[in-house]
């Protein structure tokens, strides 16, 4: 018997041993395995999917948060421009109202000028005109005569008076 060249029984047998291995295997080993394999296969492309969907989750995600910063960004320069309308209402309402209580004091302070000024022309006439009539009763005290001439005078000066009043 040579190394090489197996024995006719030997040979029998292994393919004997071989063959029923392979049916064991074939009717419980390969299904099993084959199973693991389609399991796995079907794992993969789910995960795959998954990836996929996550992918375009986030695409679309990423295109809403541009569409969102986008409209924020458009509300807060909105938001913005009406700030700066009422800052520049009310400015120009606090001018206004300044202008009016401005004008209001110095219609009030004219008034009151004016009215001091009358009081004070009054109060000087009066004066002028108690100076005058004790100026008169000492002068006529002294030179009042029952002379025609004098009742002249007295009688021209009150029809001026009455002249000036009318």
């Amino acid at each position: 018997m040579s190394l090489l060249t197996p024995d006719s029984g030997l040979l029998f047998w292994m393919i004997l041993s071989f063959g029923i291995v392979l049916i064991i295997l074939s009717k419980y080993g390969f299904p099993v395995i084959v199973k693991a394999i389609e399991d796995r296969k079907a794992f993969i492309e789910e995960s795959l999917n998954t990836a996929r969907k996550a992918n375009e989750q986030l695409t679309n995600i990423k295109e809403e948060g541009e569409r969102i910063i986008s409209e924020a960004k458009e509300k807060q320069n909105a938001i913005l421009k009406e700030a700066l309308k009422e800052k520049e209402h009310i400015i120009e309402e606090a001018h206004q109202k300044a202008a009016a209580e401005t004008n209001r004091q110095m219609e009030e302070a004219t008034r009151q000028i004016r009215e001091e000024k009358e009081k004070a022309i009054r109060e000087v006439r009066k004066e002028i005109t108690d100076l005058s009539i004790s100026i008169a009763e000492k002068v006529m005290k002294e030179k009042i005569s029952r002379d025609n001439s004098q009742e002249e005078i007295i009688n021209k000066m009150l029809d001026e008076m009455s002249f000036n009043k009318s």
